[in-house]
């Protein structure tokens, strides 16, 4: 049993799942005082994963983390934002040189596994604890105990589920949410194409958007490109390892340059397929010394990017909330939901949004929307986006 002094000394915060999330708050905790241990299932670190993008806002978030320096480092500033249909007629190009002069960073891409190093070193050593895969917790009062599937247990003053889509630590504070198709699979790969040098398109990057399908290329650094495919499709259409690659390049015939050279220069070893899901956001995300953070909160779809962002944003927002009411931990996480739970929710439901603005598939709905984007300039495109990613979560 904790006694009062206890109370006050017990700093130690248990963060379930080393994604960017689970990364990003142990950055943030530990900036603040706090004795964090990540607990990941995953037996090891693994370099797998793609591209991420991070916009103005996820560039803020890291700068305050101490990591935006070698994230520009490592990754490939977004020069461009070219979007034009399969056949190669533009659509729109958005201002990107303005859109950094107007929230303060250009957007930056960066493979998933550099992000997740450039996290990892900023932390003590020991701090990531891997096969540590959660089955239960129980919480009194003062403390919180972790129970793993091999017999360990842990004990902390906090305990944060950043543990992803299928959440263990949101099932038990919450029971069972249904997750929700998005309509579209996606395919995601990297490759090396030279031809990038001479290829503006491809060397700023670009998407193009088909009856249904869309596609983005741009580059990520080391001399990497990252792609990904988007296909309407029934749930469950997932394409096994091995096939993918032809998948993807049948929806992708014919496509304008350089759709199809970019798949078929990728391995197919590296390419990536899943169905996409979201959820209905929640009202709330703690219980007691227990809540949630990034995707385990509030899954969204990737059609706005800001999946990590936001993450990001929640263990600064959770960190500032721990430090404010110090040592009352249930206040700071009501707290840190109250701030969190209007922006989350709003950029789940948008991102959804986006999704069927971007799938079309109806060639009379497709021309009405290429035509909208074609007219609309470029201050009201930067206007739109002022509260997503002109957002900075300490101001």
């Amino acid at each position: 049993m904790f006694d009062e002094a206890d109370k006050h000394r017990n700093k130690k915060a248990l963060i379930i799942g080393g994604g960017i999330g689970g990364l990003a708050a142990a950055r943030a905790l530990h900036m603040q005082g706090w004795e964090c241990y990540v607990c990941e299932k995953a037996d090891s670190r693994t370099g797998a994963g793609a591209g991420i993008v991070l916009a103005a806002n996820a560039m803020k978030a890291l700068d305050r983390l101490g990591a935006g320096d070698a994230v520009r480092a490592q990754g490939s500033p977004v020069r461009q934002g070219l979007i034009r249909t399969w056949d190669g007629k533009r659509i729109t190009r958005l201002p990107v040189e303005e859109q950094a002069r107007r929230f303060g960073s250009e957007s930056w891409m960066i493979h998933r596994a550099d992000l997740h190093a450039v996290l990892i070193a900023l932390l003590p050593v020991d701090t990531i604890i891997y096969g540590r895969r959660l089955v239960r917790f129980e919480q009194t009062e003062w403390n919180v105990t972790a129970h793993f599937e091999n017999g360990e247990t842990a004990t902390g003053a906090l305990l944060i589920g950043a543990d992803g889509l299928h959440s263990t630590v949101r099932r038990a504070l919450f029971g069972h949410t249904p997750l929700r198709y998005a309509g579209f699979t996606a395919f995601r790969g990297i490759c090396r194409f030279p031809e990038a040098r001479i290829a503006g398109d491809v060397g700023e990057g670009f998407e193009a958007w088909g009856p249904g399908v869309r596609f983005g290329a741009t580059p990520i650094g080391r001399g990497d490109i990252f792609w990904f495919a988007a296909v309407n499709a029934p749930e469950g259409f997932t394409v096994p390892p091995g096939r993918r690659k032809p998948a993807v390049l049948a929806h992708l015939r014919g496509w304008a340059s350089p759709v199809e050279a970019l798949v078929e220069a990728t391995d197919e070893t590296v390419v990536l397929s899943h169905d996409v899901f979201d959820r209905t956001p929640l009202p709330r995300w703690s219980e007691g010394r227990v809540t949630l953070l990034g995707d385990a909160a509030h899954p969204m779809l990737p059609n706005l990017g800001q999946g990590g962002a936001q993450a990001m944003e929640d263990a600064l927002v959770l960190a500032r909330a721990l430090a404010e009411a110090d040592p009352d931990v249930p206040q700071a996480l009501t707290a840190y939901e109250r701030s969190r739970l209007p922006r989350t929710t709003r950029v789940v439901r948008d991102s959804r949004r986006m999704g069927r603005l971007v799938q079309l598939e109806h060639p009379a709905a497709i021309a009405i929307r290429n035509r909208i984007l074609r007219a609309m300039p470029p201050g009201l495109q930067l206007q739109r986006l002022d509260w997503l990613i002109g957002h900075d979560v300490f101001h």
